[in-house]
């Protein structure tokens, strides 16, 4: 795609009329073109395979197959790899949201986001960034990572984590906090180059597929912890 085309958009939600509105927002901007909809999670997925979108905006509890399924599908299909899915939801800590993160979706935001804020996350997912709702971030990343471990050690769980220079597991707790790469540059006096350069090196070494996974990762290797 290049630098002149807009972001290609699918929206799923069993409610009409929210789509419709999330549509008009979506397409009142020209740097962004909503290329479907869909009601449930079987559409979704058949609709993604069609459309190949850049971003899927996914409800969580629909009819059929419920958002948590249709990502895992989205994000696991081989001709989708570019594709980034954001689960859209009603509740701060929803269940729903930590499998969906599992799942592989890049981040979730609440319904009630403002206008702006939707294009503006749009773009923002399109570009690599995790889309994780400021003011429950860390509630939600904690949970998740405590329903997750079950017994396991605290540090050095996650594969690939092992083969991280100092410097990258320094990056990674600073990408765990919420850092942007020009953040990280200027917190460790780095080029934003170098900084991009260092999270595209772990995210590989990690198998991470977007930011949200490196955020989930440093939770898990305890590179990040409650208070930190």
């Amino acid at each position: 795609m290049s630098t002149t085309d807009p972001v290609r958009v699918l929206l799923v939600d069993d409610q009409a009329l929210l789509r419709a509105g999330f549509r008009a927002l979506l397409d009142s901007d020209p740097g962004i073109a909503v290329v479907g909809e869909a009601a449930d999670g079987e559409a979704a997925v058949r609709l993604a395979l069609e459309t190949r979108p850049d971003v899927v905006l996914m409800d969580v509890q629909m009819p059929r197959v419920d958002g948590l399924a249709a990502t895992a599908r989205i994000t696991a299909a081989p001709t989708l790899t570019a594709t980034r899915v954001v689960v859209l939801t009603t509740f701060e800590l929803d269940d729903y949201v930590f499998g969906a993160l599992r799942a592989g979706a890049s981040g979730f935001l609440l319904k009630d986001i403002e206008p702006q804020a939707l294009i503006d996350a749009v773009r923002l997912v399109h570009d690599g960034q995790a889309l994780l709702a400021p003011r429950v971030t860390r509630r939600l990343v904690e949970a998740f990572v405590a329903t997750d471990r079950r017994g396991r050690a605290t540090t050095g769980t996650v594969d690939g984590f092992e083969q991280l220079t100092a410097r990258e597991r320094q990056i990674l707790a600073l990408v765990g906090a919420g850092m942007s790469n020009h953040e990280i540059a200027a917190d460790l006096v780095l080029s934003p180059l170098t900084a991009k350069t260092h999270v595209s090196r772990i995210m590989t070494k990690l198998g991470a597929r977007d930011r949200a996974q490196l955020v989930v990762h440093a939770y898990e290797t305890g590179l990040v912890t409650a208070g930190s």
